[in-house]
């Protein structure tokens, strides 16, 4: 309690943290929706392959000026099971045969057709171009949409443990600020890349700054906001992704050029990075990595922009040494990772919690990452898919009021699972259950990582939550990473990673149980307390239960 005490001094919810929280929000809303930029830059339109008869307009003959583009597209192009011409063969030469209805000809044999080496011919009514028309990534290359998600997925994957590690170490904001940079860079950069794989590299570059750039305004946040008031702060962050995921639905479809899209969600950072050297360092860190000295004058400096004038005569070094003391002798006996997996209950809580973060980050990720396949109206999904999980949040912190944290994970994991499994055998053309299904499975994972992020805390001793929240992050990001390669999966059957994405949530909804409940339970300080816990003595402590007690 030690630092609201100097904040109350600061200022604790005035001027300066609602315009730190508005230009933040702003921040996150549009760096967010990078990791789902592929969605559109990445669409994949309808095609054919490119035929001279069709599409070479300097031939010409009698055949080919007195007959219609439909007939011409019949002699061309074989038809696949559904009637509709294939995709990724044509003729070796035209089946003029096929035109005369009347009379019947033999199948035409696999040693008639032959794969698109002309190239292909796209569908431009849905978008004007994307990187799928740019370097041809269909047929045999349409398994490379997922590969450039995955490589930005795993770029964030390396940014959140050696940026993550680097802003513990040496503050938030320089590396936020330095990251915006480089986001700005790189994807402005992307937009011009001359190849595939420049183009992967970029946006793996993108990928390890962005996630900074989230994770950093998530701190600063949280770490300039008072014990009370902390939520305020957290929940409108998490709003910012939503807004974000809405706000790129309406840019992709007003703007169906991928090189303008990826320049507009580009060019932002260039104004951001400007503007975020005005901001102040995390006073919270600075004191309690013994930057006594920086951290008084940032506390000063927020209390001028507050408007608290008699609070640089209050804000001494020493009384701010003599305020923290308690949380500085605490930070030096934090535990070691090897310390934590040495205690047996403990050990256990983290696996299983572990595995629930990947098991709910997979399919939350492969619904969110792969619209174009749920159905052709990815433009609503994407803007349903960010209204949906604002909503999901709100419904689960009342429920969880009412009903046990393992109860209610389970429901929703199970849910979600169903959802999942059911979408991936309707057929396409039932498009309007299909979009209830998967907005329905977004919001049910939605409910179960909110239920799942209180419940961990709750099982985490204090001493050493947040060393076992960030191995939980780390496995969150390689949840986000495997998603879209289990997409892959779909050469070998259009359903195969759809059930796995299914069969994720409902084993977590089956795991959830191996963890002990927790509501209305007292918070464990100490890895002591977890180790010592068992059913008898679950009972709430007499001593000090108005702090301890969990908050639903």
């Amino acid at each position: 309690m030690g630092f609201d005490v100097l904040l109350d001094q600061a200022g604790s919810l005035g001027r300066f943290q609602i315009l730190q929280i508005a230009f933040l929000f702003v921040t996150s809303m549009i760096t967010y929706p990078q990791a789902l930029l592929e969605n559109f830059t990445a669409a994949i339109p309808g095609h054919r392959c490119w035929v001279p008869l069709l599409d070479n307009h300097t031939t010409s003959g009698n055949d080919s000026d007195i007959l219609s583009q439909d007939a011409l597209l019949r002699v061309s192009i074989p038809l696949d099971a559904n009637l509709r011409p294939e995709k990724c063969r044509r003729f070796t030469h035209p089946q003029w045969q096929l035109l005369h209805l009347n009379r019947t000809f033999p199948n035409v044999s696999e040693s008639d057709t032959e794969p698109c080496v002309d190239g292909w011919v796209y569908d431009q009514s849905s978008f004007s171009s994307t990187i799928v028309t740019k370097w041809d990534l269909v047929c045999e290359s349409q398994s490379q949409k997922s590969v450039v998600q995955t490589v930005f997925l795993s770029g964030s994957l390396l940014g959140s443990l050696i940026f993550g590690y680097l802003s513990d170490r040496y503050g938030r904001k320089g590396f936020y600020t330095w990251c915006l940079l480089l986001t700005a860079i790189v994807d402005t950069c992307a937009t011009f890349a001359p190849t595939f794989l420049i183009f992967c590299i970029l946006r793996f570059l993108a990928g390890f700054s962005a996630i900074t750039v989230v994770a950093n305004a998530f701190l600063l946040v949280t770490e300039w906001s008072v014990s009370k008031s902390q939520h305020i702060g957290a929940t409108l962050m998490l709003c910012s992704y939503s807004v974000g995921q809405i706000l790129l639905g309406g840019l992709a479809f007003a703007i169906r050029d991928w090189q303008t899209l990826h320049l507009i969600m580009s060019i932002p950072f260039f104004v951001f990075f400007l503007i975020s050297r005005r901001l102040v360092e995390s006073a919270r860190w600075l004191i309690t990595t013994n930057h006594l000295v920086e951290g008084t004058k940032a506390l000063r400096r927020v209390a001028h922009i507050s408007g608290k004038k008699s609070a640089g005569e209050i804000l001494t070094l020493e009384f701010v040494r003599s305020t923290m003391q308690e949380e500085m002798d605490k930070a030096s006996t934090k535990p070691s990772v090897v310390e934590v997996f040495q205690a047996p209950k403990l050990r256990m809580r983290v696996f299983y919690l572990n595995f629930l973060r990947l098991g709910a980050t997979v399919p939350f990720y492969g619904l969110i990452l792969n619209l174009q396949e749920l159905g052709s109206s990815i433009f609503m999904f994407q803007i349903l898919f960010g209204a949906v999980p604002f909503i999901s949040r709100c419904i689960i912190l009342f429920i969880m009021k009412y009903m046990d944290r393992r109860k209610n994970q389970s429901l929703f994991f199970f849910l979600a699972g169903l959802c999942i499994l059911a979408n991936a055998f309707l057929s396409k053309e039932m498009q309007t259950l299909r979009v209830i299904l998967a907005t329905l499975g977004v919001g049910a994972i939605s409910a179960a990582l909110t239920a799942f992020s209180v419940h961990s805390v709750e099982l985490i001793p204090t001493i050493c939550r947040s060393t076992i929240t960030g191995i939980n992050n780390v496995f969150s990001r390689i949840g986000a990473v495997f998603a879209p390669l289990l997409m892959t999966l779909i050469v070998y059957s259009p359903h195969l990673p759809w059930i796995m994405y299914g069969v994720f949530c409902i084993f977590s909804g089956l795991i959830v149980f191996c963890l002990p409940e927790t509501r209305n339970q007292p918070l464990p300080n100490t890895i002591q307390d977890v180790e010592k816990d068992t059913k008898d003595s679950r009972g709430i402590k007499n001593e000090d239960t108005s702090l301890k007690i969990t908050q639903f």
